[in-house]
């Protein structure tokens, strides 16, 4: 299992997206620039992130994107679905019924489910759940304690000129 590196983008972008003052809108194009990577993928991410009701278009000349909800209501899991899709990692393909020992494949039923299956979809529910209590406000909030007073105003000189 791995997540795609859009994933990284997504919450790097969302992260500076917390910070701003109410009201304000981030293009694109300032958003890639920040990220250092091109306006197309980025704008990829995002349409993924606005179908999944993370962010707000804004149209216009001067729009761009908000948060579509309170950072605090923004989990870990609901970026990762967004940008990844809501499938299982695990997609049990029954071949045990394929077994040379099996005479009657008609004994896996629904009563007899794959282990193998069933605690790999536990783990993921168990992974899931975990990011599920992560919000974009507790990223926010643990790492901009870190910030230096100068580079929280560079933050905010950079994004206000935008």
């Amino acid at each position: 299992m791995q997540f795609s590196v859009g994933v990284e983008y997504a919450f790097h972008s969302l992260f500076y997206l917390i910070g701003l003052p109410q009201g304000k809108i981030v293009g694109i194009k300032d958003l890639a620039a920040l990220n250092r990577l091109t306006e197309t993928y980025l704008s990829k991410i995002f349409s993924k992130l606005r179908k999944g009701g993370i962010v707000r278009s804004v149209p216009g000349v001067k729009g761009g994107y908000e948060l579509a909800r309170e950072p605090g209501k923004i989990s870990f899991w609901d970026v990762i679905e967004a940008v990844e899709g809501s499938s299982h990692f695990f997609q049990c393909a029954e071949i045990r019924k394929k077994n040379i020992f099996v005479k009657d494949p008609g004994i896996f039923s629904s009563n007899c489910p794959c282990l193998i299956k069933v605690a790999i979809a536990e783990g993921e529910e168990r992974m899931r759940d975990y990011l599920r209590g992560k919000s974009l406000e507790w990223l926010h909030t643990t790492v901009e304690k870190d910030f230096t007073v100068e580079r929280k105003r560079a933050i905010s000189k950079w994004f206000m000129t935008k």
